[in-house]
């Protein structure tokens, strides 16, 4: 299925060593949605996800608060066109 929007999201606080990266890539793939996830050397976590809108909302609410660990202070969402260049959701390194 075509992805209709393409989220960019940074997400700050402590969100490294918390295993983020690894619950985003559970949240993303059970909302159906393609893309990837790392870490920033600045410790924030960056996240490209593309798919439904609906559900790129729910990763983004989902994003707010995080796994158990995560202290989330801050997340910056920018919307963009999709470019299907993805075809599953990886976490990257």
């Amino acid at each position: 299925m075509k992805p209709d929007a393409r989220v960019h999201i940074y997400i700050s606080g402590v969100v490294q060593g918390v295993f983020f990266r690894a619950h985003t890539r559970e949240q993303a793939k059970r909302l159906g949605l393609v893309g990837w996830v790392r870490n920033l050397p600045d410790r924030r976590v960056e996240v490209v996800a593309e798919g439904n809108r609906q559900n790129l909302e729910r990763l983004i609410e989902w994003c707010h608060k995080g796994p158990d660990l995560a202290v989330v202070e801050e997340v910056y969402v920018e919307w963009q066109e999709p470019s299907q260049e993805f075809d599953d959701f990886r976490v990257r390194y």
